[in-house]
């Protein structure tokens, strides 16, 4: 083997395990321990409402403030995929037994090269657990966001979010929350002032939006 097939080879392994390691949910571990010990002061009189999903919810530091007439859970851990989602579910969905449940999967899914397809598939699996083990929760997929950062993935997100909503008004207790459209212009282009430096994570002013997007399955 000459020195370059070996380099070649070798690039390749290393590249293999890069990818091996990015679906790896273990990798994870750390940020759902830390969900898993933190601590609330709920009222015994409100309903729990679980937040899950990537980072767009675990940056969504003041949600209980938006939200004071629930008890809020933030299960969000940063760059999930729904199949991360699944792997955390007893953890982060199933023990603190969500009487309402919103999911923000599908971001990172795209922007790794899954397809709408295999991501939806997921999204039913994920779906079908929950209707098992929680019967009367409230499920609301929030639809994967448009951003500055991932503008060129616009066609493989909205295949997505369309494949999401007819999922979810085909099934019982079941929503879909749509972000997507709110977020944008009337050109069909991003707003811009909803993005903090890197394009991707939402300020203030995106969660002020999410928020009245999300406010309406809790009326």
């Amino acid at each position: 083997m000459n020195n370059r097939t070996f380099y070649s080879v070798l690039l390749f392994l290393f590249a293999g395990i890069i990818i091996a390691n990015a679906q790896d949910p273990s990798r994870f571990k750390e940020q759902v321990d830390e969900l898993l010990n933190r601590e609330y002061n709920f009222s015994s009189n409100k309903k729990r409402v679980v937040f899950a999903g990537s980072s767009s919810i675990r940056m969504w530091k003041d949600v209980q403030e938006y939200y004071p007439d629930y008890n809020i859970v933030n299960n969000g851990f940063g760059g999930s995929h729904f199949s991360d989602l699944l792997y955390y579910y007893d953890q982060l969905i199933l023990k603190p037994k969500p009487e309402i449940l919103f999911i923000y999967e599908g971001d990172n899914d795209i922007a790794g090269d899954k397809k709408p397809g295999k991501i939806k598939r997921q999204a039913k699996e994920l779906y079908k657990k929950i209707r098992q083990d929680l019967p009367s929760t409230e499920i609301i997929f929030i639809s994967p966001k448009p951003s500055i950062a991932r503008e060129n993935l616009k066609k493989e997100y909205e295949k997505l979010n369309k494949r999401l909503k007819k999922y979810c008004a085909r099934n019982e207790n079941l929503e879909f929350a749509d972000v997507w459209f709110p977020m944008l212009d009337e050109n069909g282009n991003v707003f811009q002032d909803l993005f903090i430096d890197d394009g991707l994570h939402m300020n203030k002013k995106g969660y002020d939006l999410w928020a009245k997007v999300i406010s309406h399955y809790l009326e």
